[in-house]
């Protein structure tokens, strides 16, 4: 995330609740431990209160109790590493990939037997440690450039557009064209830019710092047959990184060196406003945008083309960093409990109906085929699977830490303020990693 980090800090600040006491207002105590428990540390601030809905219905059901937290945005690792410890640790965690696992891997029980993993569509996506599933993924997320429609068909109309419909925006110089002429024509198509803001504030620069970059590690991963996470990288298409950075900045509703206090709200309203033509995010986005008042029919998304080898083939962006593990340091009742749990979640009506709708995720699991999105970005991202086109893989839960992100995003910044040059992103880009890597292995 990362790309599901907001700037929701006010909903998303830590805050426990165990829910549904049902189960612990029996006069019989060794009831409850034989039932055991489920503690969830959720990651993603933007879901705590449909997590906390859903945990009420499942105690209300099954008198298990469940309690789920969320950590505030940015702070999951910290505050895992701190609940953890305690004697009533988390039973339900999650990583964010096999660098993330590294640093719980003796907390993670095998998942092989669970119905988790049994009901992935495809067991290939699971985190896996040798013959060990440590990991299952439950939300497989899709992002690129959201695009508001009615905006591109009033510049598809203009004189000389250097398009005619999106289908022709089909690599980095079409779209540089295409929003360069938007930018020259803001005034008549009644925009403020044709890219929303890249804020660089927290809530917004892991759409920059990890996302984005994102890219550049997906070509040379791919031209180099790269499949675990390399000790050192050579930033082969750090010029395509650069070119699609200076359009952000260019062709913005905002002076570069205004972005440093820009947020993820900022660029979310500039958006749903009809500030900006294109919104660099993903399918979990579209909560926030129909809450600002976005129609389904007005927005769609395409690929973030930074010119690439073979790009007009190229696809969204999809993949995952949100894997379930569970603590295997808990109790046999507990992890039993959080297995059930698990299980309803991905099976029961109210689960699917929670995970589908209520939280926008799209899923990995056989038993929602029968489940339809009114999300219109997932629509876009299954017509986008369907198509042909080969999806970018998400190659950043490689990258070696969190210090690389963000000094990698300090580089950026600074470049856009003019108070750096590209020299010094291409330094944390390729020795950064190098550094990072060597300080953790």
């Amino acid at each position: 995330m990362n790309r599901t980090v907001k700037s929701m800090v006010a909903v998303a600040a830590v805050a426990a609740m165990s829910l549904g006491m049902a189960a612990c207002g029996s006069s019989n105590s060794s009831d409850g431990d034989a039932k055991g428990k489920v503690y969830y540390l959720n990651f993603k601030p933007e879901a705590a209160d449909q997590w906390t809905a859903l945990a009420k219905k499942y105690t209300e059901e099954k008198g298990v109790e469940v309690k789920v937290q969320t950590a505030a945005s940015g702070t999951y690792e910290q505050t895992l590493k701190s609940e953890i410890a305690k004697s009533e640790a988390p039973t339900l965690f999650q990583v964010n990939g096999p660098v993330g696992y590294q640093n719980w891997k003796k907390y993670t029980a095998d998942l092989s037997g669970t119905d988790i993993y049994k009901e992935l569509t495809n067991q290939d996506v699971a985190l896996k440690d040798g013959d060990k599933v440590v990991g299952v993924p439950y939300v497989m997320e899709t992002y690129g450039l959201i695009y508001n429609k009615d905006i591109l068909d009033k510049y598809f109309a203009t004189d000389g557009a250097k398009a005619k419909s999106v289908d022709e925006i089909n690599s980095f110089d079409k779209l540089k064209a295409v929003a360069d002429d938007m930018q020259a024509k803001k005034d008549e198509l009644g925009i403020k830019g044709a890219f929303t803001s890249a804020g660089m504030d927290s809530s917004s620069d892991w759409r920059f710092k990890t996302h984005l970059a994102n890219l550049p590690l997906y070509y040379e991963f791919k031209e180099d047959n790269v499949t675990e996470q390399p000790a050192e990288i050579k930033g082969t298409y750090l010029p395509e990184y650069k070119q699609i950075w200076d359009l952000y900045l260019k062709d913005s509703t905002t002076e570069p060196t205004q972005i440093s206090a820009k947020t993820g709200d900022d660029a979310n309203s500039e958006f749903a406003l009809g500030e900006a033509a294109f919104y660099q995010n993903g399918t979990w986005a579209w909560t926030d945008l129909q809450k600002a008042g976005m129609s389904a029919d007005s927005v769609g998304m395409m690929p973030i083309y930074i010119g690439g080898p073979d790009e007009e083939n190229e696809g969204l962006a999809t993949g995952s960093e949100n894997y379930w593990c569970i603590n295997d340091k808990a109790s046999d009742a507990d992890k039993k409990a959080t297995e059930d749990f698990l299980t309803w979640v991905i099976t029961s009506d109210a689960g699917k109906e929670a995970l589908s709708k209520d939280m926008g995720f799209t899923t990995p699991f056989k038993t929602f085929d029968d489940v339809t999105s009114d999300n219109p970005l997932t629509e876009a991202a299954v017509a986008d699977q369907k198509s042909g086109r080969t999806a970018v893989s998400w190659n950043f839960t490689m990258m070696p830490s969190e210090e690389w992100k963000n000094k990698l995003g300090a580089a950026l910044l600074e470049y856009a303020q003019g108070t750096g040059d590209w020299s010094a992103v291409e330094n944390a880009f390729v020795k950064g990693w190098a550094s990072e890597y060597a300080a953790s292995h």
